[in-house]
């Protein structure tokens, strides 16, 4: 196995790292700060019991470490009552702290205001294929995901089904939900089905058994928790109208296969074209966390016509667009070139992309064809 290389760029100051379970945060930081930072980690039940009785514990004994010293603290949301000491020693020892967690949830819940600007907010997702080199598997990926935690497990199908039911036990425990899991398991089963589609949530509630507001309340829990995300419709001052429903994604398409209890069994081709669009919306994100340079915001475009025409990914820098639409097959045929054109008929577009499963790189009109591995290759760190 070759050496894997993150992209993600270490501030020089204080800040927050979020993201899923798994996606590599703790692993990072131990090779960044190896023998360079004071380290805590709130999973240390010991640690975790003493300074939630005593947090001014926490306060003295980071208060010993030297001006500009580093300060990395693991599963910041199990205490958020320590940002408060966090704060002064930023203020007053000009301290540099880095804050891992897995939900932004809890600190908001308790009232805190992330430093209030003191400390940068970034994210950590899964791998990327440029981060994999030739350790990437395309198949390999939609089938069990790119959590680091699983990708190079030798068994990822229990490694996955582990990974669920401690999400399912501690993180919904944490959320005071213990009591209506069941609820929370059923909506969970049905949510994976609705991976890069947009949301029904009245038809989600009454399969899952639950109340509408508790099925929204669910979808906010999977949003705080870092394993799923929205994407929201493009829009403008044109008077055409489009859909305004946001499209609902997973962090990893292994999850989604996981949560169904399908990481077992191949790839059907009914999978294929949500998993292959959700792959690439993650390494979209990704890439706008990592490299913000390229693009500013990610949305989707979906006519309100009778024709449902569709635009999978607006790219938006400045006042430029790109659009991209994706496809889970190895031929292009005129009709795939619809949902762009549509699109560019009501906007300007400085690119036309169709990213596909072939191995031919194309021009259709003003639209490229591009396979996907061409397609990354032209997303160079």
């Amino acid at each position: 196995m070759s050496k894997i290389t993150r992209l993600f760029s270490f501030p020089n100051d204080s800040f927050f790292l979020f993201g899923a379970r798994g996606s590599g945060k703790s692993f990072l930081l131990k090779h960044q700060f190896h023998n360079k930072a004071h380290w805590i980690n709130l999973l240390d039940q010991q640690k975790y019991l003493e300074y939630s009785a005593s947090p001014e514990r926490f306060f003295q004994e980071i208060s010993a470490l030297d001006s500009g010293s580093w300060v990395v603290v693991d599963e910041i949301q199990r205490i958020p009552s320590l940002l408060n000491y966090v704060h002064m020693l930023i203020e007053d020892k000009k301290l540099r702290f880095v804050l891992l967690g897995s939900s932004a949830r809890k600190l908001r819940r308790e009232g805190i205001n992330l430093l209030g600007g003191r400390a940068y907010s970034k994210k950590m997702f899964p791998f990327l294929p440029q981060e994999l080199g030739e350790n990437f598997n395309f198949d390999r990926a939609l089938e069990y995901g790119l959590l680091p935690l699983v990708y190079f497990d030798a068994d990822p199908v229990m490694r996955l089904q582990a990974y669920v039911e401690k999400y399912l036990t501690e993180e919904i425990e944490a959320e005071a939900l213990a009591r209506n899991i069941g609820g929370f398991s059923r909506f969970l089963h049905i949510a994976a089905r609705f991976h890069a589609q947009t949301i029904n949530l009245s038809n989600i509630a009454r399969e899952a058994e639950v109340k509408r507001p508790t099925a929204s309340g669910y979808f906010e829990i999977l949003k705080d928790t870092l394993i799923a995300t929205e994407l929201y419709p493009f829009s403008s001052k044109n008077k055409v109208r489009s859909v305004q429903k946001p499209k609902f994604y997973f962090v990893d398409s292994g999850l989604v296969r996981g949560i169904q209890k399908r990481q077992h069994l191949k790839i059907s081709d009914s999978e294929k074209g949500p998993l292959f669009e959700g792959l690439i919306y993650h390494i979209l994100c990704a890439w706008k966390e990592y490299r913000p340079m390229f693009f500013d915001s990610i949305y989707y475009w979906k006519s309100h016509s009778s024709k449902q025409q569709e635009v999978d990914f607006i790219l938006e820098k400045d006042k430029d667009l790109i659009a991209i639409e994706v496809k889970a097959k190895d031929k292009i045929f005129k009709k795939d070139l619809n949902g762009l054109k549509a699109f560019s008929n009501l906007h300007p577009v400085k690119e036309k992309k169709i990213i596909y499963l072939g191995k031919e790189k194309q021009k259709i009109e003003d639209i490229d064809i591009l396979p996907f591995q061409d397609w990354l290759g032209d997303l160079t760190p």
